[in-house]
């Protein structure tokens, strides 16, 4: 029997899937303990009105084995948006099928259409498979800049200093 794949938008009865993903990567990156998500803020900031992030997800014969989350931005000097990815994850007994490659093509044909002047995300410095396997797709590193963080205790501190 041949594995039947496909990539659909996430929806709103996927929050628990989608979580298990969330999950999932933390563990890979060995950043559980900073996971706060949970099925209200994925059904809130996902699916709620006013929804901050989306999901494509991929099955194979009707089994959840990843998803990409992402997100538009915007760029002042291209003047158009980009999509963002957040995450990209295949559970480990799924990888090497390809899934990986074809859930980044359909979000590469998600931003063509929506007319993206770029698609950008972050990789840990010592996932050197995954730097090689954006390297391959012809993805280029940007060595030129770094990326800096406010968590949410900084931003609160900062705002109640600026009050």
């Amino acid at each position: 029997m041949q594995n039947q794949f496909y990539i659909r938008d996430g929806v709103l009865s996927d929050a628990p899937i989608i979580l298990a993903f969330i999950h999932g990567i933390a563990e890979f990156e060995q950043l559980s303990h900073e996971v706060q998500a949970s099925i209200n803020t994925i059904e809130a900031h996902f699916f709620g009105e006013t929804p901050y992030v989306k999901c494509l997800l991929a099955f194979e014969n009707d089994i959840a084995v990843g998803f990409a989350l992402y997100y538009l931005n915007y760029s002042s000097f291209v003047a158009k948006p980009g999509l963002y990815l957040e995450d990209l994850y295949i559970v480990p007994t799924h990888r090497h099928k390809g899934y990986g490659k074809q859930l980044m093509q359909q979000l590469i044909a998600k931003a063509n259409q929506l007319k993206c002047g770029r698609m950008e995300w972050n990789v840990l410095k010592w996932n050197q498979k995954a730097i090689d396997w954006y390297e391959k797709l012809g993805a280029q590193a940007l060595s030129e800049w770094t990326t800096y963080r406010l968590n949410e205790k900084d931003l609160k501190t900062l705002n109640d200093e600026g009050n």
